[in-house]
């Protein structure tokens, strides 16, 4: 191909091209966005509806039932899950990935407004939110000495929180601890019925002496004035002061039945940091926002907040989650500095001479900052996609120039002028050099094409390594070939470095041609070896576990503590107690919170963040694992520690989450769910597993006697609102207090509610107006009932929640259940899955699709390349070879772990037990990293054989060789491409092998996939091509010319 001469004639043009891709790439710099993964919107829409003193029964007939109708009609859904508790209803809506959050949030609204008037009529309005579903950004602590938790709790409601909605991108703050004052009114049912008052009495006075007036203006001649009615009752003395009652002289107050106090409105969560008792703010993003400038912007005004504290009140920031995604971007560039130094080394060994050396390093900056305008042009941020790809860039865009350096260099030593040199070398090498690069970039095409998570997050890392290639194809083709003309000199006097290389290069390839002749001889010996190979990838394949992102050391992580359902928060609270005592006494341990009631009431939410990656010996997981263990001897409650999941896909809790859903009745499905249970805690695969359908809360069912309170003229409604006002604890009323409305509550002191006796106490006005014992007219039994009545998709539920056993992966685990439901669930119940396990199932196969089709991609492109089918099939014969070593690599810890196990078993020396405990297999999986590992092996090996198979065409074309000697020579004449491209591919990688810190799993997951897969593939090919070349190469003929001369024949034809 002559095009590249123009370059060579033309140095300016050639450094101009470089120079105007270098700028575009340098203004782009600065306007990237910074972002941990790429833009991907989880969006997780939450239905809450409130109906004070409700069962969760009723709850789930009049209320859960309705809104979930009503919203399942929405687009975008992925899954609909909703749980029923007395009080409340809960409906979570999961939508599909990049689904525009504010579109969803006004459809579920739409919906839920749409049955609003079906609902029962003493129910709260329907609160409708939307969040990532994540597990917030930022969790900050507030505590106190010398107030109580409802007045640090006001403190932040009035001051602290509008603060944070000033920051772009925050959706919602959430306060756990403590909850806000109201005005309680606790009612005496003995003194009510001592003056002879009902609770509809009681409740009415109170609705009717506190309302809202809006008495709007009176107008004089001149003057307007405003008016303002004071028609509410502002504070303790005035309320406790109110009339309930009057009969001439006869007054009854409030104080005369009641007590009345300014405390917090409910006891459902409390939260203790540290060991001392606080009041937590959790910081949601909204969907859409970046969370690393999210945090950026709120770290300053946290700092003024602090400032501007009162004395009483201390606060600390418990968990940052920007701070790991800080550390792993930064190791990232540390990661590219290295490659880069490491790879100037290596090729500095192979070429010996310093002048030549700058002909590939110039491409590495040219390329990696050029692509940053390719970035800017399709919208890409900075992330750790984007880095890893500049990482895996940094030994690739070396290579085209290495081919055309060498190729130059090898004529030059034949004896050309380094002009000529330049001309006929790069002339030579164009289309290899093309080809290599499509056929690179042809690899990655696929990874853009592809949908959900994967696809989002390797569409940025498969373009920029794209783009890169593309660049580095440009350099290399322009000013490569006129710099080789410039620097390279005429082989009077090579410098002592370069003869010595030159000396070790000519021996190495010595002994290759030797071994090959030798290989070439024995041909039968070399298939058969190749065959083996073949045959044992699905066993490799097979014996890998899946997951979808390897567990990262993240430097904080979560646990939940689950007591049995029927207890209280004062309960929860104790038991947690030790928990955190022990958190506090490990050493690594920086931070550490529990918040007792959350999620549910007999749960708490713990998070732990770790010191910094350099202050401690350990890594996240040896502490999890020993926080585990130390946790199984806590009776009270069961804690499981796990890791914050890798991608944030809007799933919280435990990472597997497996749904059993039947249209039967709760009690069947608690006995199938409660079996199930039972064998996922026999086989050993999970360390820990919880149901959250179980008949374990006692529910009081009462009977009223209707034939006798109808004797008396008592009414079903009378009693039901003498057992609302005495129990459900519902606002009768809102006031407003220093401009800020506080609920009026009404209910029994809790002495009054302590047991099913207490009821002896309560009384009903009869018609006549005295007053009558209610537990003369019911009678009460009690009966087991689930604490929550979960469903999914519109069905009764029970979830499972486990977290696979340390050296399990979430993929083993999944097949496991998949398996197990076969023969445990018995006909009409369907399995589905939550959490990061969902993720995983719908990805499924996704990155195998998009492997086969960059096969055949690399294949067409080949073919088109040769003119030939049979050629490309040998190109293609390295590919299995190189993954045979990938696979090899992956399976080694498990291997050597199982080697060790068996070892210890056999011999019973527990040193053996030991030692295979500590090596971890950490990032040795199937998973979303060593896959994309994979396919880039592909076009890499792929490379190889093209260098080859190029030189053994023209061999045949030009020299009328046949096709074992054509591919005899072109071995021998490209190895020295091969291994220096090679080597510098690897050492390019090394980097990414020793990595620690944050995010540095999932660097080491694709590292050892193409490190191991490129030396073994490299090894393989240059013995097992030429075999296979030797068998089915095409013979190549020169292509049919035309000769413009000869005329066409003209004339009639005769029939």
């Amino acid at each position: 191909m002559k095009f590249t001469d123009i370059f060579i004639r033309r140095p300016v043009l050639a450094v101009s091209i470089s120079l105007l891709i270098i700028i575009l790439g340098l203004q782009a710099i600065s306007k990237l966005a910074v972002r941990e993964y790429p833009k991907m919107t989880t969006t997780v829409i939450t239905v809450t509806t409130a109906y004070p003193g409700a069962d969760a029964n009723l709850i789930q007939a009049f209320v859960t039932s309705k809104i979930e109708e009503a919203v399942a009609q929405a687009d975008n859904v992925d899954y609909m899950s909703s749980s029923s508790r007395p009080s409340s209803s809960s409906i979570t809506v999961k939508m599909k990935l990049n689904t525009d959050p504010n579109a969803a949030l006004a459809d579920v609204l739409a919906k839920v407004n749409s049955v609003r008037s079906e609902l029962p009529s003493g129910i709260e309005d329907p609160t409708v939110t939307s969040s990532t579903g994540g597990s917030g950004i930022m969790y900050i602590s507030f505590r106190s000495n010398k107030l109580d938790a409802s007045q640090v709790t006001d403190y932040i409601q009035r001051v602290v929180k509008p603060q944070f909605f000033t920051v772009e991108g925050v959706a919602s703050v959430d306060i756990f601890g403590a909850s806000e004052y109201a005005l309680r009114i606790w009612l005496d049912p003995q003194k009510m019925a001592a003056q002879n008052l009902s609770a509809t009495q009681v409740m009415s006075a109170l609705s009717s002496n506190n309302v809202q007036t809006a008495a709007g203006n009176d107008n004089g001649f001149y003057v307007v004035y405003k008016n303002k009615v004071d028609t509410t009752t502002k504070s303790v003395d005035e309320l406790s002061k109110l009339i309930v009652y009057s009969n001439g002289d006869k007054l009854v107050r409030l104080r005369d039945i009641a007590d009345i106090e300014l405390n917090k409105s409910s006891d459902a969560a409390r939260a203790v940091a540290n060991g001392a008792d606080s009041v937590v703010l959790a910081v949601n993003p909204t969907s859409s926002a970046n969370p690393l400038t999210v945090a950026e912007k709120i770290l300053p005004l946290y700092e003024s907040i602090k400032n501007n504290l009162p004395d009483a009140i201390q606060t600390d920031i418990l968990y940052d989650r920007t701070v790991a995604i800080n550390n792993s971007i930064e190791e990232v560039v540390k990661t590219i500095i290295e490659a880069t130094i490491i790879v100037l080394v290596v090729i500095t060994m192979f070429i010996g001479s310093f002048r030549a050396i700058l002909i590939p390093v110039i491409t590495i900056p040219i390329s990696l900052i050029g692509v940053i305008m390719m970035l800017q042009t399709l919208d890409f941020s900075i992330n750790l996609m984007t880095l890893l790809a500049l990482i895996l860039a940094i030994g690739l865009v070396v290579d085209d120039a290495i081919v055309v350096l060498e190729n130059v260099d090898r004529h030059i030593k034949l004896g050309e002028t380094p002009f000529r040199a330049a001309i006929i070398g790069t002339r030579e090498i164009a289309v290899p050099v093309i080809s290599m690069t499509i056929a690179l970039i042809a690899v990655y095409s696929p990874m853009a094409l592809m949908g959900g998570i994967t696809g989002t997050l390797f569409k940025e890392f498969a373009l920029t390594l794209a783009g890169a290639v593309f660049i580095s194809g440009i350099v290399a083709l322009t000013l490569s070939p006129m710099m080789t003309s410039k620097l390279l000199k005429g082989h009077d006097k090579p410098s002592k470095l370069e003869e010595r290389v030159n000396r070790t290069l000519t021996k190495v390839n010595n002994a290759y041609a030797y071994i090959l002749d030798l290989v070439m001889v024995n041909r039968k010996c070399m298939l058969v070896f190749a065959a083996a190979i073949f045959a044992t990838l699905p066993v490799l394949f097979n014996s890998l576990s899946s997951e979808l992102t390897p567990t990262e050391d993240k430097g904080a992580f979560l646990a939940i503590g689950s007591a049995p359902s029927n207890v209280n928060v004062d309960y929860v609270q104790a038991a947690m107690a030790p928990y955190q005592k022990i958190l506090t006494d490990t050493d690594e341990v920086q931070f550490a919170m529990t918040i007792s009631g959350v999620p549910s009431t007999n749960q708490s939410l713990n998070v732990v963040t770790l010191k910094d990656w350099k202050d401690r010996s350990r890594s996240q997981a040896q502490v999890l694992a020993e926080l585990n263990t130390k946790a199984k001897a806590i009776p009270e409650v069961s804690v499981s520690g796990f890791a914050f999941p890798e991608i944030e896909t809007g799933e919280q809790g435990p990472p597997i989450g497996f749904v059993i859903s039947t249209s039967k009745g709760y009690e069947d499905l608690a006995n199938v769910a409660g079996k199930f249970l039972e064998a996922m805690q026999k086989s050993g695969k999970f360390v820990y597993s919880s149901l959250d359908l179980k008949f374990d809360t006692a529910q009081m069912h009462i009977k009223i006697d209707r034939e006798k309170a109808g004797t008396y003229g008592i009414t079903m409604k009378q009693i039901s609102a003498t057992l609302g006002s005495f129990l459900s604890a519902a606002t009768v009323e809102r006031v407003d207090i220093d401009g800020r409305a506080y609920k009026i509550i009404s209910q029994v002191k809790r002495e009054d509610r302590l047991s099913p006796q207490s009821w002896d106490n309560y009384y009903v006005s009869a018609a006549n107006g005295t007053s009558v014992p209610l537990s003369s007219l019911v009678s009460m039994t009690l009966e087991p009932q689930p604490s929550s009545l979960p469903r999914f998709s519109q069905l009764n539920s029970a979830v499972i929640s486990a977290v696979p056993m340390p050296g399990s992966s979430i993929g083993d685990a999944i097949q496991w259940l998949k398996d197990s439901s076969k023969e445990l669930l018995p006909q009409g119940y369907n399995y589905d899955f939550k959490g990061e396990a969902r993720q995983l199932v719908q990805e499924g196969n996704a990155l195998a699709v998009t492997f086969v089709l960059a096969v055949v991609i690399i294949f067409l492109v080949l073919a088109i390349q040769f003119e030939s089918i049979r050629d490309p099939m040998v190109i293609m014969i390295s590919v299995p070879l190189a993954i045979s070593g990938a696979l090899l690599a992956l399976n080694t810890p498990g291997a050597i772990q199982g080697l060790l196990g068996m070892l210890g078993h056999v011999t019973g020396i527990s040193y053996f037990n030991e030692l295979s405990g500590k090596i971890s297999g950490e990032g040795s999986t199937l998973n979303i990293y060593s896959q994309v590992g994979l396919i880039t092996l592909v076009g890499l090996i792929t490379k190889h054989g093209i260098l080859m198979c190029e030189v053994a065409k023209e061999e045949q074309l030009n020299h009328g060789k046949n096709r074992i000697e054509a591919i005899t020579e072109a071995a021998k004449v490209r190895l020295r491409p091969i291994l220096m491209t090679t080597a510098a591919m690897i050492a390019g990688l090394v980097p990414l092998l020793y990595a620690t810190g944050a995010g540095a799993v999932s660097r080491f997951s694709m590292g050892i996939v193409i490190v191991s897969g490129l030396a073994v593939g490299t090894l393989f090919t240059l013995f097992v091509l030429p075999v296979i070349y030797s068998y089915v190469a095409s013979e190549h003929k020169p292509l049919p010319e035309f000769d413009e001369n000869v005329k066409p024949i003209e004339g009639e034809i005769n029939h």
